[in-house]
């Protein structure tokens, strides 16, 4: 999974970016990768494949992992390479989603680029920026297709899709919420065009730390994000960038008496994870042995072949059978064969759509 985080400058994206990466990689034990200044690989938490790594007695546990991309804090005219915006823009059209960080925190030791917090109004100024992005991508699309459009039917039918859609982001409207007709040629050519404003937006307010042990319901300014984020089916969770800088400092069981002592049940890395995977619908399965336990991230509705090429392309070639076993039903029994004797590990088929927290081993033959 790769999240793109943007947000105006001083609302913390950045803080929030080095303590997430910096925490998740000490949470589990997992080294914190960097690929360029503003790129972080961090381990998803998940104490579930560390029960089964114990279980297993196991030389490696992995998690899942969650690709950030910081990019530099847009400005108005971003889009058109104010502040180097046009370059940063370019590195997350390849996310699965977007991270929007909204500044929800009032401090005038901190200065706000528009004079005052107001986070409808910097939600507005980031999106028509990712908008105009999104509009040279399609105007350049409509004068390649356009030359042909007239002698050409189905590059006519591309044009109206084209010209629809450029309407609608004209009309200051994201992408995402554009209903694309039931056509598998506009459908496969309305994601072929990677629009910006397509993808799934999580909104993570960014709160002072008073406001986390009633999950922002009493800030207003949270209130505000929460009501657009409705609007648009996007998610929220809200997160103080400060704490989170201070936790990252923390070992694993200081971290949690910290939480503990403010009230406070998870951190912004989990929130962040519940989101992202809520918005994509995700979930995760987990292989167990003694050389490694593991955790594969997959689509919900993915059936076991398709899960089997998530390891391997020859496991999905060459798919036999699944055993599959819920984490819990293992934990409790203590091994797989306990729980094999309870008859509680099913052979499942190809047909067999992959639940979370599914233990699999997969029988397989090429």
């Amino acid at each position: 999974m790769k999240l793109g985080i943007v947000g105006l400058p001083n609302v913390g994206k950045s803080t929030l970016f080095n303590s997430l990466t910096k925490a998740g990689a000490q949470a589990a034990n997992f080294p914190f990768c960097t690929i360029d200044p503003n790129v972080g690989i961090v381990p998803v938490p998940d104490d579930r494949i560390v029960k089964l790594g114990e279980m297993y007695h196991t030389k490696k546990v992995t998690p899942a992992v969650i690709e950030f991309v910081d990019i530099a804090g847009l400005v108005k005219g971003a889009s058109k390479g104010e502040g180097l915006g046009n370059q940063f823009l370019a590195n997350i059209r390849e996310v699965d989603a977007i991270v929007h960080v909204v500044r929800c925190f009032e401090d005038t030791n901190v200065i706000h680029v528009d004079g005052s917090v107001d986070p409808a109004r910097d939600i507005e100024t980031i999106n028509l920026e990712l908008i105009f992005s999104d509009l040279e991508i399609l105007e350049r699309r409509i004068a390649k297709v356009a030359k042909q459009a007239r002698m050409d039917k189905t590059c006519a039918k591309e044009m109206e899709l084209l010209e629809a859609v450029k309407a609608h982001l004209e009309g200051s409207k994201m992408a995402r919420t554009f209903e694309v007709p039931e056509d598998e040629d506009m459908q496969a050519w309305f994601a072929s065009y990677n629009l910006l404003t397509a993808k799934p937006t999580i909104y993570a307010a960014n709160v002072a730390e008073d406001d986390l042990a009633d999950d922002g319901n009493s800030n207003p300014h949270v209130a505000a994000v929460r009501k657009m984020a409705k609007e648009e089916n996007s998610e929220v969770f809200v997160v103080s960038a400060r704490l989170e800088e201070e936790l990252s400092e923390l070992e694993d069981d200081e971290k949690a008496d910290f939480l503990a002592d403010l009230g406070v049940a998870s951190s912004g890395l989990d929130k962040l994870v519940a989101a992202s995977y809520s918005l994509l619908g995700l979930i995760s399965f987990l292989t167990a042995g003694e050389d490694e336990c593991r955790a594969w991230t997959i689509k919900k509705g993915t059936k076991a072949p398709q899960a089997a090429g998530k390891i391997h392309t020859d496991f999905e070639r060459g798919f036999i059978k699944a055993e599959v076993v819920n984490y819990q039903d293992l934990l409790d029994n203590g091994s797989l064969s306990a729980a094999k004797e309870k008859g509680i590990v099913g052979i499942e088929g190809k047909e067999y759509v992959v639940k979370d927290g599914d233990v699999i081993l997969f029988r397989f033959n090429v």
